[in-house]
């Protein structure tokens, strides 16, 4: 080899060596969410994160914010395009804002009549919406949920008529669905995750949809004392990490975090469709009321859902995966005997 071959040859393998020399380097991970601290979902953060440091090696460094501190869920997406946080544990609220099409997990009200249906769709949907987020530039490490939408209210309420006039809990970030409910009659209120509890006290709002374990968490149930026992629609969620971040890490840093966001999304999904149950028992000890719709009422609810969808195709769920979906579902029903 001649001289300058030698120096290219040294320069080559002194520039491939740079990367693992920065792998050693102190690497912050700093993973934002709203969910509430030592809550099990922080619990699963905690655990994927030694597990991550562990292999990423000396320096690494793991944070976790709960309790929306980093502001709400479209914050938190802002917050990782910036810089300031390299991962979120985030529903479709915040997801959407990354890739649209995830919206079809969560956006479709009483679609999904039970969780190995929406499992089934989530398998079906995944490589390509994983995709779509890679191209985004942001990388799905592990997928969760946090249990069926229900609605609590302050005042008791059975059919979708029941809950015209009152003032309803909106997300901030979806004002597509602000505007189908305005369509339909409803008053939508746009707010943050963490500002439900003061809006419901303060009469600010009336109704919140919400997961039974987070109306028991922030404590929901004290004002909004009536719950609709309908499973309106899942919370679906997902831990994201930049793809920057995800560059910087060492290959078994890597390795280890796609392991480990596979255990702690089975973790959540297997915890919180438990808690459904459990915390709404924990609440009617606590003076929470459940009203139960019977069969003309639920049809009247489903009649409302197949009234909204074709509002939500190509706006709250772009049209191409919102026929998917509804594809998939057919499939797997065909497939299950019509259950």
């Amino acid at each position: 080899m001649t001289l300058n071959r030698r120096t290219a040859a040294l320069l080559a393998a002194s520039t491939l060596s740079l990367p693992l020399s920065l792998h050693a380097q102190a690497l912050p991970l700093r993973i934002a969410s709203v969910v509430p601290r030592h809550s099990p979902y922080h619990q699963q953060l905690l655990e994927l994160g030694e597990s991550w440091r562990a292999a990423q090696g000396a320096g690494a460094r793991f944070t976790v914010f709960t309790d929306g501190s980093q502001g709400g869920e479209a914050e938190i997406v802002r917050r990782m395009r910036i810089g300031q946080l390299q991962g979120g544990l985030l529903s479709v609220v915040g997801l959407r804002d990354i890739e649209p099409g995830v919206a079809a997990l969560q956006n479709l009200p009483l679609l999904f009549r039970s969780w190995e249906e929406l499992d089934h769709v989530r398998e079906k949907l995944r490589a390509d919406i994983e995709q779509r987020f890679l191209a985004r530039g942001f990388v799905v490490i592990g997928w969760g949920d946090a249990g069926w939408v229900r609605f609590f209210s302050t005042q008791p309420a059975l059919r979708p008529a029941d809950f015209k006039g009152r003032k309803f809990f909106a997300w901030g970030s979806e004002p597509e669905q602000q505007s189908i409910m305005k369509s339909l009659g409803y008053t939508p209120v746009p707010l943050e995750t963490g500002d439900a509890l003061a809006a419901i006290q303060t009469g600010m709002i009336d109704v919140l949809p919400s997961t039974p374990y987070f109306a028991l968490a922030a404590q929901i149930h004290g004002t909004a004392k009536h719950m609709l026992e309908i499973n309106w629609a899942p919370i679906v969620g997902a831990l994201v990490i930049t793809q920057k971040a995800w560059a910087a890490m060492s290959p078994a840093a890597q390795a280890a975090l796609r392991e480990a966001g596979e255990k702690a999304g089975l973790a959540m999904r297997t915890q919180a469709r438990k808690e459904v149950d459990e915390a709404t028992a924990a609440m009617v000890k606590r003076g929470l009321t459940v009203h139960r719709p019977n069969e003309a009422q639920l049809r009247e609810w489903q009649q409302l859902a197949e009234q909204l969808y074709p509002r939500i195709r190509g706006t709250l769920v772009p049209a191409e995966t919102f026929d998917q979906v509804f594809a998939h579902v057919r499939a797997y029903r065909s497939q299950a005997g019509g259950r």
